[in-house]
């Protein structure tokens, strides 16, 4: 089986007012895709809302944000029994590495994992495709995920900051630019 890299794009509880501090977000959604090193074909999917335990009230801000409501949070699985199904999902795969956009989904699931006592699903490689794109459009910019969309002149899929639909747009911006340099 060929390498697989795991796309993955977390949603956490937040506030615009200071309510609780960064270090006490939780993830309240995960959404992964699963593509082909080679050429960005996906592969397969996972999506899944988190109920949070140490701010169970979603505040305003992080709704309108993320459009994640209450009802979609109050009735799911907490962090640990997600983890174990993105955990069963993950065994699909022989040989795969985990990738985000920027460094802050992999500092949240570090965070939630020590917190809830779960062990990190991946190991220390961590491909930052936020800074690959970067490097390869125009070192001295960073672009966010919106922007990247953009100048590909590709039109966003979905709902943007919604973990499953942010994942599946970074797996196509991965097509787009990434995979086919390593072609070259």
């Amino acid at each position: 089986m060929e390498p697989v890299l795991i796309i993955i794009d977390l949603e956490a509880t937040c506030c615009d007012d200071s309510s609780f501090p960064r270090s006490e977000m939780e993830i309240i959604e995960i959404g992964a895709v699963a593509v082909l090193e080679e050429n960005g074909k996906v592969e397969s999917e996972f999506g899944a809302f988190v109920r949070p335990i140490r701010n169970p009230k979603l505040h305003t801000f992080c709704t309108r944000l993320t459009s994640i409501t209450q009802s979609e949070v109050d009735g799911v699985e907490s962090f640990p029994i997600v983890m174990k199904q993105l955990v069963g999902w993950l065994g699909n795969f022989n040989e795969y590495t985990f990738c985000s956009w920027g460094a802050y989904d992999k500092n949240q699931f570090l965070q939630d994992c020590s917190f809830h006592q779960v062990p990190f699903p991946f190991g220390e490689a961590h491909r930052n495709l936020k800074k690959e794109f970067s490097s390869l459009i125009n070192p001295k910019r960073k672009f966010g995920l919106g922007g990247a969309i953009r100048h590909l002149n590709l039109e966003f899929e979905g709902i943007h900051h919604r973990g499953i639909d942010d994942a599946r747009n970074i797996a196509r911006v991965y097509a787009h630019t990434i995979a086919p340099r390593r072609l070259q």
